[in-house]
């Protein structure tokens, strides 16, 4: 009937007018509390919900695959590879933050980033100056010794000499370089120049890594 209540007029626990208080019935699975056991439904209508939603759970984030996150799947674990760990704030490449075969796995990096093909890293004992071993892209034999030393320790003359004596004659290379994170002493590059052997120090080095500087295989630029 129109102007009618929804709800009972009297609240619940209200006295009716013969005396007596009111009692509800509820099915045996209906457990009744807050604004339901206070303002009950009358029978065979549909719970009013209105207002609840502020209390109902969250849908959860939906799952992004790493394709349409815009991250590389191979950095979602937090990993990075060994040219990453050598980028600084800057965007400059850190050499010397890398021990003496990190160095030598750098290098190679390098190698292989430029178009070299079966690159290998062959440093160790025994290894007879050769550190890094490559094809380069016109199809000459590289070989690079690494000399990872700190800025203060220059690659000598000594240093250069040893290699000299073996990366022609016993691994027969056809471009032949010494890359160090430090400088050369001015008679270590006067006798790799007159070897043909490439001298590529640290900032060499950081231009080769960026891509503003030739690789020891390419003419200087």
């Amino acid at each position: 009937m129109a102007g009618q209540p929804r709800w009972p007029a009297r609240c619940p626990g209200a006295a009716a007018a013969d005396g007596t208080e009111p009692t509800l019935v509820l099915p045996d699975d209906a457990v009744p509390t807050g604004r339901e056991a206070a303002y009950p439904a009358p029978p065979g209508a549909a719970p009013d919900t209105e207002g609840f939603d502020e209390f109902a759970r969250p849908a959860p984030d939906p799952v992004v695959a790493p394709e349409a996150s815009g991250v590389p799947a191979e950095d979602l674990d937090g990993t990075r590879d060994g040219q990453d760990i050598l980028v600084e704030e800057a965007g400059e490449p850190d050499y010397t933050a890398l021990d003496a075969d990190e160095f030598e796995q750098a290098v190679a990096a390098l190698c292989e980033r430029d178009g070299c093909e079966d690159v290998r890293v062959v440093g160790g004992a025994g290894d007879l100056g050769a550190d890094v071993v490559a094809v380069a892209p016109d199809g000459r034999r590289v070989v690079i010794q690494c000399k990872r030393y700190d800025p203060a320790h220059k690659v000598g003359s000594g240093d250069v000499q040893r290699f000299g004596g073996t990366c022609f004659a016993v691994h027969d290379a056809e471009v032949a370089a010494v890359v160090t994170t430090s400088e050369f002493t001015e008679p270590a590059a006067e006798y790799a120049a007159r070897c043909g052997i490439g001298c590529v120090d640290g900032p060499a080095l950081t231009a080769w890594a960026l891509g503003t500087g030739p690789a020891p295989w390419d003419p200087v630029r």
